[in-house]
């Protein structure tokens, strides 16, 4: 691959560590930038070079755009992999990137626009039959407005916030008395959290299950799917376990599943790696939730059931390279399960910031980890410390040795939710495959 010979990671953590090690392997040079609170962080020492952002605040450091592009050109980069979180599906930064002549890893600025507004997605989508969920395509103003659209479709419903991500900005409403209380902070959440107050109402959807597709597409025409990923273990609307393939799943409905993500990102003129979410009701209808416009936390079990190197595959493609595989020539080998390592309380899900005092990671699994023992863990960003991802032949082989590094896997100096990810692992409902998005609410350590 010649086209990159140097690449900024406008990110941190683990995600960081996982794009220099693909670009170590291509012999891409690579550029971190990091905030005062990360000096001392792995990816900081292992990128080729490394320049400080700013103070620990993000809207100080790593969303600091034109702070991040001033860096870009001092290093002589060629193109700018934003990883997820933080930058990577903001229109304007990739427009940026752009007007200043550097290559942005993703989908062209107009596509991350569209696909970031969940009522233009949701338009999108029906316009070519992509099922999507019941609700009201447009902001509502009012709550008195948003009381007679969810009498219409029926309580429950949800309240979601246009602009919105991550879980943030979503409320289920199931009374008029709710929606009452819920309306007003609902816009303002969204307001501050996006710069947007535009909300819109969907059906909720009992025993949902949150299903998505991996898709890519390059600039030549070619588009395939890498299978499906089962991500309906999730706290506050944000996941925890993720696997591949999905136990609930037959063939007749992965074939539908797959038609539907392929027909939706041919319609936006989607480029470079994303993924199409769906949701599932309990009688296997599915609906579109949206598309991240970027790479997935979740993308490990993809990798490590197809042998693809999605990572590779994104800076291929912004490099102007065809894809060099078929539809026919994906294949799906055995099982994989990943779970996400937080810091953080495991009953209460509070955050625990602190030192990691200790941390040894036993064989057996694949290890994603945004730290080392010694690190400083900040109360600055996201709690996700890491991911475990294990590979079986089957799906009770992968659960097997996800329970067994997991057990021997020491961290000491914080607390950790990997006695939640034990007790999930453990639990029979989930071996067999018998849990929705609700599970983890019912669940008692």
């Amino acid at each position: 691959m010649g086209y990159f010979k140097k690449v900024l990671i406008a990110n941190r953590g683990e995600i960081a560590r996982r794009i220099i090690k693909t670009c170590r392997k291509l012999q891409i040079q690579t550029v971190a930038v990091y905030s005062e609170a990360d000096a001392d962080m792995p990816f900081v020492r292992e990128a080729d070079e490394a320049f400080l952002l700013g103070p620990a605040p993000a809207a100080k450091s790593y969303m600091d755009m034109e702070k991040i592009l001033e860096i870009a050109v001092k290093a002589n980069a060629e193109a700018i992999h934003p990883g997820y979180g933080f930058l990577s599906e903001n229109a304007a930064f990739a427009r940026r990137c752009a007007e200043r002549g550097f290559v942005f890893i993703g989908p062209r600025p107009e596509v991350i626009h569209a696909m970031g507004s969940k009522i233009e997605s949701r338009r999108k989508m029906q316009q070519v039959g992509v099922p999507v969920v019941p609700g009201w395509d447009e902001d509502i103003p009012t709550v008195e407005m948003a009381k007679g659209l969810a009498a219409e479709i029926g309580y429950p419903v949800m309240l979601k916030a246009s602009a919105g991500g991550g879980g943030i900005g979503m409320q289920v409403v199931h009374t008029p008395e709710e929606m009452e209380k819920m309306f007003l902070s609902t816009r303002n959440r969204a307001q501050t959290y996006f710069g947007s107050g535009e909300v819109f109402l969907e059906k909720w959807i009992t025993q949902p299950r949150h299903i998505e597709v991996q898709v890519a597409a390059d600039n030549h025409g070619n588009r395939i799917h890498l299978f499906e990923r089962e991500c309906s273990i999730q706290r506050r609307h944000q996941k925890v376990i993720e696997e591949t393939p999905s136990p609930f799943l037959n063939e007749s409905m992965r074939e539908a599943l797959f038609a539907a993500a392929l027909r939706g990102m041919e319609a936006i003129g989607y480029t470079n790696v994303g993924t199409m979410e769906f949701i599932f009701d309990g009688e296997g209808h599915f609906y579109f939730l949206e598309m991240n416009t970027r790479l997935q936390v979740e993308h490990p079990v993809t990798e490590e059931t197809t042998g693809l190197d999605l990572v590779e595959l994104q800076l291929r493609i912004a490099a102007g390279e065809r894809l060099n595989l078929t539809q026919e020539d994906v294949r799906r080998m055995g099982h994989a399960l990943e779970c996400r390592v937080y810091a953080e309380d495991p009953k209460t899900f509070y955050p625990s910031p602190g030192k990691v005092e200790r941390l040894v990671l036993p064989e057996g699994a694949r290890f994603d980890f945004a730290v080392e023992e010694g690190n400083q863990i900040s109360p600055y960003y996201d709690p996700m410390i890491g991911k475990v991802i294990t590979r079986g032949a089957t799906r009770r082989e992968s659960i097997e040795k996800m329970i067994d590094v997991l057990k021997r896997i020491e961290l000491e100096g914080i607390k950790s939710n990997i006695p939640l990810l034990l007790s999930v692992c453990a639990n029979e409902a989930f071996q067999e495959g018998r849990f929705d998005t609700s599970f983890l609410s019912s669940l008692k350590l």
